[in-house]
């Protein structure tokens, strides 16, 4: 999961706006939760109106107040904002433990590319290895809000803050009926790399982010 962010600073929406620059502090932050990719921009009347709904989605998994443990759960913004200004303003008012990439970062327009995002906002799920959970959870959190979480975790095999890999066990047995249902569901089937990596290359400069 780290290895997603390698030579770039992500930035703790806070007042101080702490910055995770080292390995250790990203691992801190991301090893063995479900990552989110929040793809949005302050100009985009949809992203407007999703970003209330993320913001309590995210608050009633990871505050201690609605909780009585954070869920494994972490969220980097992925500004496709066109000014620096425009960024600042859509985070004023979101969670302090939201992460965010710098503006002048290119990894933003990459991080587009990368997860062929076609429309704004868009909310990718990574697993704790970095494989793609599922391209786009916008709809699902504004359909199920925090209860999806737990399908997410199921189909990941993320269970009490350790992740349980497959060939761990010889014959894993499910943990609940609906758990077939939801592996088929998030099955995202695996390019091959060379070949993520050829189209990555051809994409356009500016394909992430004309996006609304």
């Amino acid at each position: 999961m780290v290895s997603l962010f390698s030579g770039s600073i992500l930035v703790r929406n806070n007042g101080d706006q702490d910055t995770l620059d080292t390995e250790a502090e990203l691992c801190r932050r991301l090893e063995n939760r479900l990552l989110l990719l929040f793809f949005g921009a302050a100009g985009c009347p949809r992203c407007q109106a999703f970003a209330p709904v993320l913001r309590d989605f995210f608050v009633r998994l990871t505050d201690e107040f609605y909780v009585l443990r954070a869920a494994q759960l972490a969220l980097v913004y992925v500004s496709q904002d066109p000014t620096e200004e425009q960024q600042d303003q859509f985070l004023k008012d979101m969670p302090d433990k939201w992460l965010f990439l710098p503006f002048e970062d290119g990894l933003r327009r990459e991080l587009g590319r990368r997860f062929s995002v076609q429309r704004l906002p868009a909310v990718v799920v990574l697993k704790p290895g970095g494989d793609v959970l599922t391209r786009d959870a916008a709809d699902e959190i504004q359909r199920l809000g925090p209860a999806c979480f737990a399908n997410w975790q199921e189909a990941a095999e993320v269970l009490d803050r350790s992740f349980l890999m497959a060939e761990d066990l010889e014959d894993p047995v499910p943990r609940s009926f609906t758990e077939p249902l939801r592996r088929r569901k998030y099955r995202v089937d695996q390019e091959p790399r060379g070949r993520r990596r050829a189209e990555g290359g051809a994409a356009a400069e500016g394909g992430a982010g004309a996006l609304f």
